[in-house]
């Protein structure tokens, strides 16, 4: 992603800070592969006021790996009750990631204080969350492309997941993207190609 690109994502998330009167919330969503861990990434390392939760941590890795028209793997009620509204309103609080090695919910971790939280995650533009985030950024990439690019990286990980890909994860994002419309509920659109 362009250097450009973060610039001003960074500038329109502190001009949304800067109009709140409390902590905020960032939801980064895309694709599977488009990019969205990237942004995070990149605007954690600009300030020092901005933590993230990763979205990889509310995944049911049971129902993730499931066709479902809504992302049904994704622990959207999990995410609202222990991160959003807590850091919304200042709370101290606690989450429980999901352990991917042990294959089952982590010990509880205290929920980091900051002016800005940013959380990556598919499929988390839903009803269930959307008015949660103050700030919506939608990684723009078509589907293929980013299926390409996510097929690659796990590759790199020594991860061979072309079924999953190919009968689960880009099914479910073409539903998804069809039932929601996750694109149109973005304030901010970056190109990720």
């Amino acid at each position: 992603m362009p250097q450009t690109d973060v610039d001003a994502v960074f500038e329109r998330v502190m001009a949304a800070r800067a109009a709140a009167e409390r902590p905020i919330v960032v939801g980064i969503s895309g694709y599977c592969g488009a990019g969205k861990s990237t942004l995070a990434r990149a605007l954690v390392a600009r300030d020092g006021g901005i933590v993230r939760i990763r979205g990889d941590d509310f995944l049911d890795p049971v129902l993730s790996h499931r066709r479902s028209i809504d992302w049904s793997g994704v622990e959207r009620e999990r995410l609202a009750d222990e991160v959003l509204r807590p850091f919304r309103a200042g709370r101290s609080s606690e989450f429980r990631p999901y352990d991917w090695s042990a294959r089952r919910l982590g010990e509880p971790r205290p929920l980091p204080s900051a002016e800005v939280l940013v959380v990556d995650l598919i499929g988390l533009f839903h009803p269930d969350t959307v008015e949660l985030l103050d700030l919506r950024i939608w990684v723009d990439l078509d589907l293929e492309t980013a299926a390409r690019r996510g097929k690659a990286r796990d590759e790199a990980l020594g991860r061979r997941h072309d079924r999953l890909w190919d009968e689960v994860w880009v099914p479910n994002e073409r539903d998804f993207a069809e039932r929601f419309r996750p694109r149109e509920r973005a304030h901010l659109s970056v190109d990720a190609r």
